[in-house]
């Protein structure tokens, strides 16, 4: 009680502070830079990594990118690739005059080289850059050669997506938190009794959810599905702890004979639950820090920090308010709209067994359509993109004009003999789906020796460590053609030169495959475990972690499988990130309602009576929570243009209904039929197990 009382009575500068706190909060959150790409976020130790570093280390070549030129002469070609070599950060553009001079006819070309670089009425550049994909000069240049080149050029390459990814988050990111706003306070008004109370949540949470973001800054870095989701995610996991608060509060108010004390016995009693609760939702988003994709990582322990700022705010800057404030909360008082629920509970009691078989039932094709979802995401970051994008429209016409649907990269060995280099060539040029393989034997042939070549043209595909080749291939990113074709090249470069790399957009993809197909078993085993054993120690029981996770693990399973029934796809990211969130967000439900049940059991009431009460005097928190979560998450779902943030809020949102169906419905069944076991298995229910035999002994 003494930091209860403590927050009493400094409540003014708690208020002040946490005003004073929000200066270098928006400071930090300004400052904090935010990461669009995907493949950043894979093991430093794999080879595909290793190779990015090499190329820009080595040859000072980081980003790549085809322009597609239409309709464009010749010299005006020439004059735009003048252009776009002075544009900061680009280091090399090649094109035919990057080889010979541009007073030879193009047609001199060797045909190979000449079709794969033009068409009847198109031509392609190369362009290299001296930075990474997703840097901010990357996508300032990619900007500054848009403007150049005007309507007839087209910039492909994962640098155009990252900085169209970005402008349109960058657009779309403030609307999200009006949208979460809105529409939680549009359920809060209507559930609450309060029309004022709904505000005042909001600015304490609101406040925790800028310090959240704010201190991202001492990561240097956050994703940009981090940024998207942590302000929503923050505001609907943590609003049940305002809500207990409230409640406690106008409670303790009818025992106690001034505000002071009844506020000091609710932030009592609010901390005491609320740190129980909050640990099981924190341990979720922890469990993805797990995963080697750490982009995981980025996204739980910004979230398990945003639950943490949460709680406590819900404890000091909240009461706070609610003190400020209390004259004008007393007036806005309104009877709630949530009917009582002991009529409807009793109709649920009474059609339990129909609820245990409906249960039964749905386990099989849930966890079916759950598998195949698994199976069926998509890795391909451009699909969650809007067609109307500049990157998608020139990804089209790459792949219309020139059959290039991805670009692979190979450095070997600058050593290794230029036969041995043309003959590994020939051998890739074979591969199923590569339309050409370009270096500097495919370009001038065995007749020419590389010592009367330019020193200019040297520098672009040959450092004194490694020689660099570009890969054409008409297979798309993260397909299984493409996949496939990446095996058979890797063969045949390490079968020429051990020490060679395989880099590029569909390498790394395939890495990326790999990695989080193992993190996703990873991640779901240790967030069932953690919460498995948190309930274990909170409950002091075997069995109620059984019953509890089981059912929040059907919930996921309807949840994650749906797409499977509906043919959706998801992006590969949602089933790792969903599982975890809604076990460790709605697995709150249940403790709720357990809590109840065990409370009136041990007071002494029979199983079904305790059943009862415990269910009609959680289902108005359920709902609130519930909803306040779908509100929070429905909205900017419906909202995104970005599929990966689209997909994931709707199955939050999904995901928290679901749950709070099969809690309200299947829990109480649930703990009517394992009453026995539940009483035999819990430390503390030991009388009423004594009870049962006893009763067994006299018949």
């Amino acid at each position: 009680m003494k930091f209860s009382n403590a927050v009493v009575k400094h409540r003014i500068l708690i208020l002040v502070t946490a005003l004073v706190l929000m200066v270098p909060a928006v400071l930090g959150m300004v400052k904090t830079r935010i990461n669009y790409d995907m493949l950043d976020y894979l093991p430093s130790d794999m080879d595909t990594v290793k190779g990015q570093s090499e190329l820009l280390d080595d040859f000072g070549k980081g980003a790549f990118s085809f322009i597609v030129i239409e309709d464009m002469p010749e010299k005006d070609v020439a004059k735009l690739k003048s252009k776009i070599e002075n544009v900061d950060h680009v280091e090399t553009a090649l094109w035919y005059d990057s080889i010979l001079d541009s007073s030879v006819p193009m047609e001199l070309l060797p045909d190979d080289i000449y079709s794969a670089f033009n068409t009847e009425n198109s031509t392609m550049i190369a362009v290299f850059f001296d930075t990474s994909t997703s840097s901010d000069d990357t996508m300032d240049a990619i900007r500054e050669i848009r403007s150049i080149a005007g309507k007839q050029c087209f910039v492909s390459g994962m640098s155009a997506m990252v900085t169209d990814l970005k402008d349109l988050c960058e657009r779309e990111e403030p609307v999200y938190v009006v949208i979460a706003v809105l529409m939680s306070t549009a359920v809060m008004l209507l559930l609450l009794d309060n029309w004022l109370i709904p505000f005042v949540f909001l600015a304490s949470i609101g406040m925790m959810i800028l310090l959240n973001l704010g201190t991202n800054i001492f990561f240097g870095e956050i994703s940009y599905i981090t940024k998207a989701l942590s302000a929503v995610l923050q505001l609907a996991v943590t609003l049940d702890y305002s809500i207990f608060l409230w409640h406690s509060y106008n409670e303790q108010l009818t025992k106690h004979g001034d505000k002071e004390s009844a506020m000091s016995a609710a932030i009592h009693e609010t901390l005491t639950s609320v740190v129980g609760s909050s640990v099981t939702t924190i341990a979720g988003f922890i469990a993805l820090c797990f995963m080697s994709f750490t982009l995981g990582k980025d996204l739980g322990i910004v979230m398990a920090k945003g639950v943490i700022f949460g709680v406590i705010g819900c404890v000091t800057v909240l009461p706070s308010l609610i003190l400020l404030f209390d004259k004008l909360l007393s007036k806005a008082h309104h009877k709630s709209l949530i009917p009582d629920m002991k009529k409807a509970s009793g109709a649920i009691i009474k059609i339990f067994p129909v609820c245990l078989a409906v249960f039964a039932a749905a386990v099989a094709p849930a966890y079916y359509g759950y598998y195949k979802t698994d199976k069926e995401v998509y890795y391909n970051i451009s699909e969650s993109l809007p067609d109307d994008m500049d990157f998608v429209i020139a990804n089209s016409k790459l792949s219309e004009s020139f059959d290039v649907a991805s670009t692979h990269m190979i450095l070997t060995d600058s050593t290794l003999p230029a036969k041995s280099v043309r003959s590994m060539i020939n051998e890739m040029e074979n591969v199923d789906g590569v339309n050409y393989v370009l270096g500097l034997e495919s370009v001038v042939g065995p007749l020419v020796p590389e010592e009367i070549l330019p020193e200019s043209v040297m520098d672009i595909l040959k450092s004194d460590k490694w020689e660099l080749l570009l890969i054409n291939s008409e297979y798309a990113v993260a397909t299984d053609e493409v996949n496939e074709q990446l095996d058979s090249l890797n063969s045949i470069l390490k079968s020429y030169d051990s020490s060679g790399l395989l880099i590029g957009e569909a390498p790394c993809t395939k890495d990326m495959i790999e990695t989080t197909a193992h993190d996703f078993k990873v991640v779901n085993a240790i967030s069932i475990l953690a919460i498995f054993l948190i309930i274990l120690l909170v409950q002091k029981s075997i069995s109620l972690p059984f019953i509890l996770i089981a059912i929040i693990e059907l919930a996921i399973f309807i949840n994650l499988g749906l797409p499977h029934y509906f043919g959706q796809s998801l992006p590969f990211i949602a089933p790792i990130c969903i599982s975890t969130i809604q076990l460790g967000a709605t697995v709150d439900y249940a403790i709720l309602m357990t809590t109840r049940y065990k409370t009136e059991r041990m007071s002494g009431l029979g199983k079904k009576e305790s059943v009862h009460t415990a269910l009609y005097t959680s289902i108005p928190s359920i709902l609130v929570s519930g909803l306040g979560l779908f509100a929070a998450t429905f909205g900017v779902g419906i909202y995104s243009d970005v599929d990966m943030i689209s997909s994931m809020c709707m199955l939050m949102a999904r995901g928290a209904v679901i749950s709070m169906i099969l809690v309200t419905f299947t829990l109480p069944a649930g703990l009517m039929l394992c009453d026995k076991i539940i009483c035999k298995t819990t430390l503390g229910m030991n009388k009423i197990s004594r009870k049962f035999k006893e009763a067994e002994s006299h018949e």
